[in-house]
């Protein structure tokens, strides 16, 4: 059977459910498209086709224990595995075995999963881009830090890829890339294993190629039972939120956003303007103080003793943070809490908010991004996803963000796919096209 690699992870479960073909094959076609694209593309930083192999192997000899049994899977490299390097993205740590999976790996490997390798990271998950390009056009940034998760995933190298987002970092490089990726609420996921920048906002993510697979990731690794189906007899009611930071938002963003809610109002739901509270205007300041002091607790010792072997934008933020005085770190992170709890009563009765998932394409060069439309939804901690909906002038991916309530995880991803059968790709060259003829 040709193009393996291509499958979603649920596409590959029915197919070895058959037995039309084996977790073996599956591994082995993920490999060789590897083999073919990483020299351009640069997602990979650790494989070992013979441990992936063997794993497989041993997927095909067993029973399965999950729908994610003999699926091939990646791990970003902040998040340590005992049988690949987990280097962070920092020639500081070059060569860094650790002696344990991560809980998450952990999880993955009990369901019968098969670890590919290790995907590139930006320095310390922070903004210094390494080695991967944009798959649709190598000129381009694939955003960051989990560069090489979304750039994989959407070149078709493995179905499924962990990322982490502490400011933007699993949301923005799905959206560049064009796949759909899930942060879950702060706290649901066990972090353990996972390198910390600020745990206060440090939050595991997953990217693939279908909203099945990530609910799939999200039972597996969260341990959930809960099975959520959205009732096809009640019309959800969705906040358009523009969010404070309208005024960074491109054209292609613009008119993603304002064309997904029209099609979802013409379709039935309930659309109405959402206007976040005036003191939210706030958010991207108090997690730039929280995060730069966070940074610099975490990274403090590298910094001492290796801080030449960082880039200056990372020294910076640690510096900043070496010299935050504590009480106006107190100060901010009460305020951060004191807006986390609110959220849910905020929202109210609105099921979920669409807002922008990025200012617009992913840029030219290499530089990650601007992660503007994701740090507000990480310090309030709830749980966001990308739907990758529409295409700019370039030609590349833009997305919408979906973002609900604290805890509500399992219905945001039932409310995803409900609504992802109610939208049509949109394409702003298209649009362009007909409002000029």
């Amino acid at each position: 059977m040709k193009d393996l690699e291509r499958l979603t992870a649920a596409e590959a479960r029915r197919l070895l459910n058959e037995r039309q073909i084996s977790s073996e094959e599956l591994t082995s076609a993920c490999l060789a498209r590897i083999s073919e694209r990483n020299p351009m593309v640069g997602a990979w930083c650790s494989l070992n086709e013979e441990l992936s192999l063997k794993q497989a192997r041993e997927a095909d000899r067993s029973e399965p224990r999950s729908p994610l049994h003999g699926i091939p899977f990646g791990v970003k490299d902040v998040i340590d595995t005992a049988e690949f390097p987990t280097e962070l993205g920092s020639p500081i740590h070059r060569g860094r075995r650790p002696r344990a999976d991560a809980a998450c790996v952990v999880a993955m490997r009990k369901a019968g999963a098969v670890l590919l390798g290790k995907l590139v990271t930006t320095e310390f998950a922070t903004y210094k881009p390494n080695e991967t390009r944009h798959p649709l056009n190598l000129a381009h940034t694939p955003g960051g830090s989990s560069s090489g998760t979304a750039a994989a995933i959407v070149d078709s190298h493995v179905p499924l890829g962990f990322g982490t987002q502490t400011g933007g970092s699993l949301i923005r490089p799905a959206a560049f890339c064009g796949v759909f990726a899930l942060k879950p609420t702060h706290g649901v996921t066990d972090q353990r294993g996972i390198f910390p920048l600020e745990p206060f906002f440090d939050t595991l993510g997953y990217m693939a190629r279908s909203i099945e697979d990530l609910r799939a990731v999200f039972e597996v690794v969260v341990g959930s039972k809960e099975v959520f189906e959205w009732p096809v007899e009640r019309q959800p009611k969705i906040g358009l939120c523009r969010t404070h930071q309208w005024q960074h938002a491109g054209p292609e963003s613009r008119f993603l956003l304002e064309e997904c809610a029209h099609q979802l109002s013409r379709r039935g739901c309930r659309i109405t303007e959402f206007e976040l509270p005036g003191e939210f205007r706030e958010l991207p300041e108090t997690h730039r103080i929280l995060l730069n002091k966070g940074i610099a607790d975490s990274l403090g010792p590298d910094y001492r003793r290796a801080g030449e072997q960082m880039s200056p934008r990372l020294r910076s933020m640690i510096e900043e943070g070496l010299s935050t005085p504590d009480d106006s770190y107190r100060a901010r992170r009460a305020m951060a809490e004191r807006w986390r709890d609110s959220i849910n009563m905020i929202l109210g009765d609105y099921d979920a908010l669409i807002s922008p998932s990025t200012p617009g394409e992913a840029p030219p060069g290499m530089a990650t991004g601007d992660p503007i439309f994701q740090i507000a939804w990480t310090l309030l901690g709830v749980p966001a996803m990308n739907l990758p909906l529409g295409t700019g002038p370039s030609r590349l991916p833009v997305g919408i963000q979906l973002v609900g309530k604290r805890f509500a995880d399992a219905q945001l991803l039932a409310l995803a796919g409900y609504l992802a059968q109610k939208l049509t790709q949109v394409s702003m060259l298209s649009a362009v096209a007909t409002s000029t003829s």
